[in-house]
């Protein structure tokens, strides 16, 4: 499966998000990209155009997230969202997901997104 991983870059991302996301089984199971990965232009709203589900980081509200939400929506892609206990994310995340749900942890946050996947209803 192609995943995209939405965040904002308002946080330690590549130590919080894209190691353990590389170092876990997921890494092996699906084809993962990480936006901010390389440092080079990417267009992005390609990449999410051909992508399976778009997983999205959504502690830290950010205006280009919330861009990249919104062509997924437009182009018919599930979007599963996490944000971190304690955390009051954004009320309209719900108009472009219907899947948003707290995490206490990095383990937490991959068992959550391995649940999420392996469901066959999206």
């Amino acid at each position: 499966m192609k995943i995209y991983i939405a965040h904002s870059k308002n946080f330690d991302y590549k130590n919080e998000l894209y190691v353990p996301l590389r170092n876990s089984r997921l890494n092996s199971q699906h084809e993962i990209f990480l936006p901010h990965e390389a440092d080079q232009f990417i267009n992005t709203k390609e990449v999410i155009g051909k992508s399976d589900v778009v997983i999205a980081e959504v502690s830290y509200p950010a205006t280009g997230e919330g861009i990249e939400l919104g062509w997924a929506d437009s182009f018919r892609i599930p979007i599963f969202c996490l944000y971190k206990e304690g955390i009051k994310p954004s009320r309209s995340l719900k108009t472009v997901s219907e899947t948003v749900v707290a995490y206490r942890d990095m383990a937490d946050m991959l068992g959550k997104i391995g649940s999420f996947l392996s469901r066959d209803d999206f």
